[in-house]
């Protein structure tokens, strides 16, 4: 069983000159990614004084998040993983792929560049508010709980497929891209919702610096369920059993 490969690992690990420099990878590719995402929101909002309200806003933030997700999971591949969302650590702790205090180090870094991101946003943009995530006037929380549940099932699912499954061979760019593009998709079905957000992180950091707490338990509660489900269902199905019957060998 997945839960039974959760390691604590140790408190040292927390001070290691490698793990160190893993969290900052993440803090940094965390602050690409906020501040391209929220930023884009913001400068349509500026230039059309309606945001992603509408459907062309929403596909522009759609593809912007798209876009920055696939650098950030890139240019943090090969020093931390490219998690770049609690959640998605928070998968990985559950299949045995990072060791609790390691991830705690993520969580903390994620955090903190999201905020981060969000205080520049603030400092450059001369005052405006980074807008924090809401559920729509007819969606209830409970409601929005699913749909952040089924969104980042998604994407920890496409997560485990192509970057953390053993047998996924020599894949190069192809895992940043359909992380980015899993991300992209979900936007444009749930951002009408709840701003489909598939991210504590991403949701803390504008939450934090405009002051703006309503209903933010969703944006954890639902993400961490769903990468829970998808690191369950795909360690359990794909990676703890044989997916193919190896060919019989012939001698000639």
């Amino acid at each position: 069983m997945p839960i039974n490969k959760i390691a604590i690992g140790a408190p040292a690990e927390a001070s290691h000159p490698d793990t160190l420099r893993a969290a900052l990878a993440e803090f940094i590719s965390m602050l690409i990614f906020v501040f391209a995402g929220e930023g884009s929101g913001m400068a349509f909002s500026k230039l059309t004084n309606e945001g992603a309200t509408t459907p062309a806003g929403l596909v522009a933030v759609a593809v912007a998040h798209a876009f920055a997700l696939f650098v950030a999971v890139s240019v943090g591949a090969n020093i931390s993983g490219g998690h770049v969302n609690p959640a998605v650590t928070f998968g990985a702790l559950i299949g045995g792929n990072i060791t609790f205090f390691r991830a705690m180090l993520y969580w903390i870094a994620q955090l903190l560049g999201s905020v981060v991101a969000c205080l520049l946003l603030k400092f450059a943009t001369g005052g405006m508010e980074t807008a924090a995530f809401a559920l729509a006037a007819d969606v209830s929380a409970w409601r929005a709980v699913v749909l952040e549940m089924v969104m980042t099932f998604g994407l920890v699912y496409t997560v485990y497929a192509t970057a953390l499954d053993p047998k996924k061979g020599d894949i190069g760019v192809v895992a940043p891209i359909a992380i980015g593009f899993i991300v992209g998709a979900n936007i444009l079905a749930g951002g009408a919702f709840d701003g489909a957000s598939m991210n504590p992180a991403v949701s803390f950091g504008p939450a934090l610096v405009s002051g703006t707490w309503d209903n933010h338990w969703v944006y954890w509660l639902g993400p961490f369920a769903g990468a829970a489900v998808a690191a369950l269902v795909y360690d359990l199905v794909f990676i703890g059993q044989r997916t193919h019957e190896q060919l019989p060998v012939v001698d000639y």
